[in-house]
C-alpha cells in the first residue's frame, strides 16, 4: 500500500529533526494504541544517527510505548462497549482503520487472555504482533490493569533495549542483521521463554 510507504517515509525523515526524540516519543506512544508504523524504524536512525545516546532512546520509546499502552487500554475500557454492551460507534471505527483487525479476531484474543494472561500482553510486546490490538482489547475485556502494565513494561522495554545495545555496541552494520532477523528471533525467545515455564509448571 502506497500511504503506508508514504507514512514509513515520513516517520522515517524525522530522524534528521531537531524535534526526533520528541518524534520518537510520540510514535511509541501513539503505535501503543492506533498508529500503524512501529516505532523500531524511528528508534534504530536515531540510535545510527548518535549512537552513544542509544540507551537515551530507548528510554524515551519505552515511556512513550508505556503510556500508549495505558492509553490503548483505556480506549477499550472507557470506549468500547455501548449501554448494551455491544461494539460502540468507536470499536467499529476501529476496527475499520486497524489493518486485519476484525470481530472474530477480537474474540480470539479474548480466549488467549482467558489461558495465557500475562503471556498474551509479554509477547505482543516482544515480537511484531500488532501492540495496539491487544492494548486495546486489554482495556475492553477488563484485564488486570497492574498485571497489564508490568507485562507491557517488561516487554517494550526489552525489545527497545536489544535493539538499542546492539546498535550502540557494533553501529551500522549490525542494522542489516536487525531488519532481517530480529523479529524471527524475538518470536523464537518469547516461545522458548513462555515454553520453558509452562514445562517447570507441569513438571513440578
Amino acid at each position: 500500500m502506497q500511504w503506508l510507504k508514504n507514512l514509513y517515509n515520513w516517520v522515517l525523515e524525522w530522524s534528521n529533526s531537531k524535534w526526533g526524540a520528541f518524534a520518537l516519543f510520540l510514535l511509541a506512544f501513539t503505535e501503543a494504541s492506533f498508529f500503524p508504523i512501529p516505532p523500531d524504524v524511528l528508534l534504530i536512525a536515531l540510535c545510527l544517527g548518535s549512537r552513544s545516546k542509544s540507551l537515551y532512546f530507548v528510554a524515551i520509546c519505552s515511556l512513550g510505548s508505556a503510556l500508549g499502552a495505558i492509553f490503548g487500554y483505556s480506549i477499550g475500557y472507557f470506549l468500547w462497549w455501548n449501554g448494551s454492551q455491544e461494539f460502540s460507534q468507536f470499536a467499529n471505527f476501529f476496527f475499520n482503520i486497524i489493518p486485519g483487525f476484525s470481530t472474530e479476531i477480537f474474540f480470539d484474543i479474548k480466549q488467549k487472555y482467558e489461558e495465557w494472561n500475562f503471556w498474551v500482553i509479554f509477547v505482543s510486546g516482544f515480537t511484531p504482533i500488532p501492540f495496539k490490538v491487544f492494548t486495546v482489547s486489554a482495556g475492553a475485556f477488563n484485564i488486570d490493569f497492574n498485571l497489564f502494565l508490568i507485562a507491557s513494561l517488561i516487554a517494550r522495554s526489552a525489545r527497545f533495549l536489544i535493539i538499542g545495545g546492539l546498535i550502540w555496541r557494533f553501529g551500522d552494520p549490525i542494522r542489516s542483521f536487525i531488519d532481517k532477523y530480529f523479529n524471527i528471533l524475538a518470536f523464537l525467545f518469547s516461545f522458548l521463554l513462555v515454553g520453558s515455564f509452562f514445562i517447570i509448571k507441569y513438571l513440578l
